[in-house]
């Protein structure tokens, strides 16, 4: 499946895992190492696309039960520190392959 689609200014970018690119393996089993490598992975779709995070007007958050919020926030100012785009945050059932979090968001050309 895609990464991402781009339609019309739009990027709409497929879920995203903590996984490490280079090595296709999940970046480890910390939950927050995970957000942030969802995040980072973000960050290279857009500008390979043209845009980049500032331009991002949307993120779901899809984290598995049982984690905490707090280090959402805390990832989510690292790269949102102004202007963070709208966000929901729904919890799901585990993941195959020790996936925590998966990050889909909608971003501006």
């Amino acid at each position: 499946f895609p990464q991402a689609v781009i339609a019309d200014n739009l990027i709409f970018i497929s879920g995203t895992p903590g996984i490490v690119p280079t090595s296709g393996q999940i970046i480890s089993s910390d939950f927050e190492q995970q957000v942030r490598q969802s995040f980072s992975n973000i960050k290279t779709i857009l500008e390979e696309a043209g845009s980049d995070i500032s331009k991002v007007i949307k993120t779901t958050i899809f984290m598995v039960a049982g984690n905490d919020f707090a280090v959402i926030n805390k990832v989510y100012i690292e790269f949102f520190p102004i202007n963070a785009p709208a966000r929901s945050t729904p919890q799901v059932m585990p993941f195959p392959g020790g996936i925590l979090v998966s990050v889909e968001c909608i971003a501006q050309i």
